[in-house]
C-alpha cells in the first residue's frame, strides 16, 4: 500500500508491506503493519547490490534499479502537513487534516483524540484509499459488443485449441477517460472509498445461419438481479503527488456552483451523457402507436447512419443516404393508437396510450428478419399474457430504471429491511451484495385523471411467458393531488409528478404507500429531469430550476428562469439542457452552473426542425447524438459531436455543435422518445444499488454516504474551492461554510 514507503498524517513508513498481496497477511488491518507480518523492504537489493530503500537519519531514499548511482528521496505524507518541513504544502495539509468539530469545518492538524491514527480527518486512511485523490484519471468502458454468428467456423479466441462454429467478435464502443468516480471498496481492502469504472456495460446479439436475428443488443442480468452494466472498484495506476490530483472540487460541492454533473458523476448518479441507443430509436406516435426506426448500421463499427463514423467506414451506404436525402430507409411500427410516452428495457416496450391504458409490447424480435411480426402483444394467445393495464387516460409510464433487472433473484427482496441503516449490515450471501429496493418491482404510470397508477412488472423477468398478467398493484390520487398528471420523473425514492397542482414532489420508500413531500408551485409543467441537487423543469412559462438539495424543502430558483416559446420536454446531459421547444426546434441550455443558466443556442436545422416534442440524448461509439421527436416532420438525428466540428471533441462536456444527419418520415406526428439505456448509473439518488458491482464486499455509497460529500453535521450545504494559499492558512482555523 501507499501508507508502507509514504507512511500517514501521523508515522512515517514501516517498510513493510501491508496490503492484501503482501508477502504474509497482515492481520492489523486498522492502522501499519506489525512488524511480524508483511515483506522487509528494506532487506531488497538494487541489480548494483544497493539496498532498494535506506533511511538516511530520519529521511528515507529509494535506490534505482536501473542507474546505479541514482536515487530520490521518498516523501512522507507527515512532512508534508508540517508547515517546518520543506515538503510542505499547504493544500496536502487541508487534504489531510480537515473535519468538522461540532459544527465548524477545520484543519491544520491531526487530533491526537482520534482513535485509530486519523481516523476522524475527513480523508482518513482508514476509510479512504490514497488513489481516491492522488489518481489523475480513470479509464471506463462503456458499452462492448459481444455479436454472435452461427455457421462460421473458428479457432476459439484463447487459444485452447478448439474450433467453434460460432464467432463471437469483441468490439468496444465507447472507452473515455474523462469519467471519475468513486464507491467502496471490497472486503479486501476493508471497504474504503476507492475510485471506481464501469467495467464490463456489455450488449451482446446472436444470428443464426440464415443472418435471422435471434436477439439484438441485449444487456445481461447478474446472479443477484442487479443490471449486468458492471461497475467495478479499481486501482487506476494513474498517480500523481501533485498538478493532476485531484482537487476539492472534483468530489464536493464548488462554492462557484459549477461542478452538479461532475457530482452526479462521481457518485454514479449518471449523467445522461453516455446512455446508449443502438440500432433502434424508439418513438411514439400520435395515432400509430410505437416505431422502432433503425438508426445505425448493424455491423462494426456500429456507425449513426449519416455520422462522420459513417462517412468514413461505410462511404457506399453514406453516399446512397445523401442521394436519398438524409432519409433513414428502414423503421417497423404496430398498428395502435397514441404512443404519448415509451420506455424500453430489455426485450420489453412499456407505452402509455392515453384512453387505452398502458401496455407491454414484446419486442424481442424488432430485428429478425424472419419474424413477420415484429413488435406483438401476446407472444402466443391472450389467455395466457395480458400485459395491458386499462386506464382513463395513461400520460406517462417510467421505470426506476430502464437497466435490465431482474428483482426476484434478489434474496432480501421479500424482507422486511430498513434502508435507513448501514448497508453492511443488510449485505448477504457468499457474494455480499446489497438488497434491491422494492420500488425496483414495478412500473409506474401517471394517468390524468386516476393520478399515479403502479404495477408488479417481475413477471416478465422470470422466463415463464405463461403468467405474463399485469394487474394493478395501487391506483392514488389523494385529494386530487395528481389530476391532469402528465409526466414523471423517478430519482431513487423520490418521485417528480408533473400535474395541474404543480409538480408534486412523492417519498415512495414504501412504494404502495405514497406520501406527498412538496408541492413545487409551478404553472403547466410540462417535463422534468434530475441531475444530482437540481430539479430542472419546462413549463408553460419556459424553463425552470429548483433547488432540490433538501429534497422535502425544494426551492424554485427565480433568477434561473428563461422563457421559452413552446417547451415540451427537457433531457439533461452533463452540462447542458435540451429542450424540445415546438416550433422553434431544439433548446440549447448551458446549467453548468444550474442558479445561472443561460441560453446556447436554438437549432432550427434551417428551418427543418419546427415541432419539437421530445429529445433524449445518447452516445454511439465516441460520439454524441440528440434523437428528436419532431411532432409531423417524424425524427429527427442530430449529431452533437464529431472531429470535423470540434479538433478536440473529448473532455468532460465538450461545446455541442449539431448537425441534422438523418430523419425518418412517420406516419403520424411523432409525440415521445424512448430514453438510451443508463450505462453511467450504478446508484440511484437515495443510494440503492441497480448495477452490479465486481469484487466481493464493494458497493456503491448509501444516500448518508453521500450526503457526507456535501453536508456538514447540521445538515447544511457546504461548498469547497480548490484556492488553498500557504499566507491563508492557520493551523486549526475555522473555515466559513454554508
Amino acid at each position: 500500500q501507499c501508507i508502507d514507503c509514504h507512511g500517514t498524517a501521523t508515522k512515517a513508513a514501516t517498510l513493510r508491506t501491508s496490503g492484501p498481496a503482501a508477502y504474509t497477511s497482515n492481520p492489523n488491518t486498522s492502522g501499519p503493519a506489525d512488524p511480524k507480518f508483511g515483506r522487509d523492504l528494506a532487506a531488497m537489493r538494487t541489480p548494483s547490490g544497493k539496498p532498494r530503500f535506506e533511511r538516511r537519519g530520519d529521511k528515507i531514499f529509494q535506490n534505482s534499479m536501473v542507474e546505479p548511482g541514482l536515487s530520490w528521496e521518498v516523501v512522507q505524507t507527515k512532512d508534508t502537513i508540517d508547515p517546518k518541513s520543506a515538503h510542505y504544502n499547504a493544500k496536502s495539509a487541508v487534504a489531510k487534516t480537515v473535519r468538522f468539530e461540532g459544527e465548524k469545518m477545520v484543519w491544520g492538524d491531526v487530533p491526537p483524540t482520534a482513535a485509530r491514527d486519523d481516523a476522524r480527518c475527513a480523508h482518513a486512511n482508514a476509510n479512504m484509499t490514497c488513489t481516491a485523490c492522488h489518481s489523475s484519471w480513470n479509464p471506463s468502458c462503456y458499452g462492448c459488443h459481444l455479436p454472435q454468428k452461427a455457421n462460421m467456423k473458428m479457432p476459439a479466441l484463447h487459444n485452447e485449441g478448439d474450433v467453434s462454429r460460432n464467432y463471437v467478435s469483441y468490439n468496444w464502443q465507447t472507452l473515455r477517460d474523462e469519467v471519475y468516480m468513486l464507491a467502496r471498496d471490497g472486503n479486501a481492502t476493508c471497504n474504503r472509498v476507492s475510485p471506481a469504472r464501469s467495467s464490463c456495460a456489455i450488449h451482446v446479439g446472436s444470428y443464426n445461419q440464415n443472418r435471422e436475428s435471434i436477439y439484438v443488443q441485449q444487456q445481461t442480468i447478474s446472479g443477484e438481479g442487479f443490471s449486468g452494466v458492471s461497475f467495478s472498484t479499481n486501482v487506476p495506476h494513474t498517480f500523481s503527488a501533485a498538478g493532476t490530483t485531484k482537487s476539492c472540487t472534483d468530489c464536493h460541492v464548488s462554492n462557484k456552483d459549477d461542478n452538479n454533473a461532475v457530482m452526479a458523476q462521481l457518485l454514479m448518479h449518471g449523467t445522461g451523457y453516455l446512455n446508449f441507443i443502438g440500432r433502434y430509436c424508439w418513438v411514439g406516435t400520435n395515432d400509430d402507436g410505437p416505431v422502432a426506426v433503425q438508426v445505425t448500421e448493424r455491423d462494426e463499427p456500429q456507425a449513426v447512419i449519416g455520422s462522420y463514423l459513417h462517412r468514413y467506414a461505410y462511404p457506399d451506404y453514406y453516399r446512397e443516404h445523401l442521394e436519398r436525402g438524409l432519409r433513414l430507409p428502414e423503421a417497423h411500427g404496430h398498428d395502435s393508437l397514441d404512443a404519448n410516452c415509451i420506455q424500453l428495457r430489455g426485450e420489453y416496450l412499456y407505452v402509455a396510450e392515453g384512453p387505452r391504458g398502458m401496455r407491454v409490447y414484446d419486442v424481442a424480435s424488432i430485428a429478425n428478419k424472419g419474424t413477420s411480426e415484429r413488435i406483438i402483444t401476446a407472444p402466443f394467445s391472450p389467455l395466457g399474457h395480458d400485459t395491458h393495464i386499462p386506464s382513463q387516460n395513461a400520460t406517462c409510464v417510467v421505470l426506476p430504471t430502464n437497466q435490465p433487472i431482474n428483482p426476484p433473484r434478489n434474496a432480501g427482496l421479500n424482507q422486511p429491511l430498513d434502508f435507513s441503516k448501514d448497508f453492511s449490515a443488510l449485505m448477504r450471501g457468499e457474494n455480499e451484495e446489497q438488497p434491491m429496493h422494492p420500488i425496483y418491482n414495478y412500473a409506474y404510470i401517471t394517468d390524468a385523471v386516476e393520478g399515479l397508477i403502479v404495477t408488479n412488472v417481475n413477471t416478465l423477468q422470470d422466463q415463464e411467458p405463461r403468467n405474463n398478467f399485469l394487474t394493478r398493484a395501487l391506483t392514488w390520487n389523494e385529494g386530487g393531488i395528481l389530476n391532469g398528471a402528465r409526466h414523471l420523473t423517478i430519482a431513487g425514492t423520490r418521485f417528480f409528478v408533473s400535474a395541474d397542482a404543480g409538480v408534486v414532489e412523492l417519498d415512495m420508500n414504501d412504494p404502495l404507500h405514497p406520501r406527498v413531500m412538496a408541492v413545487i408551485p409551478l404553472a403547466d409543467p410540462r417535463g422534468t429531469m434530475v441531475q444530482f441537487r437540481y430539479l430542472f423543469v419546462v413549463d408553460g412559462a419556459g424553463f425552470d430550476v429548483v433547488d432540490i438539495t433538501h429534497p422535502e424543502r425544494p426551492v424554485i430558483l427565480p433568477q434561473a428562469h428563461l422563457p421559452l416559446s413552446d417547451p415540451h420536454r427537457v433531457f439533461v446531459s452533463r452540462t447542458y439542457a435540451y429542450v424540445a421547444n415546438g416550433r422553434d426546434g431544439l433548446a440549447i441550455i448551458d446549467v453548468e452552473k444550474p442558479d445561472r443558466p443561460h441560453l446556447y443556442m436554438n437549432y432550427t436545422a434551417e428551418g427543418r426542425l419546427n415541432d419539437a416534442r421530445d429529445v433524449v440524448v445518447a452516445a454511439t461509439n465516441a460520439s454524441l447524438f440528440a434523437y428528436v421527436a419532431d411532432g409531423v416532420n417524424g425524427l429527427k438525428v442530430i449529431q452533437l459531436l464529431s472531429p470535423e466540428s470540434q479538433p478536440n471533441f473529448y473532455g468532460f462536456s465538450p461545446d455541442p455543435k449539431p448537425q441534422l444527419i438523418a430523419w425518418y418520415p412517420t406516419s403520424s406526428p411523432a409525440l415521445a422518445l424512448s430514453k438510451g439505456l443508463e450505462r453511467d448509473r450504478g446508484v440511484d439518488e437515495t443510494g440503492h444499488q441497480i448495477a452490479v458491482f465486481g469484487r466481493i464486499g464493494s458497493r456503491p455509497f448509501t444516500e448518508a454516504e453521500m450526503k457526507e460529500f456535501y453536508m456538514g453535521p447540521n445538515g447544511n450545504l457546504y461548498t469547497v474551492t480548490d484556492r488553498i494559499k500557504k499566507e491563508d492558512f492557520v493551523p486549526g482555523r475555522p473555515v466559513a461554510h454554508k
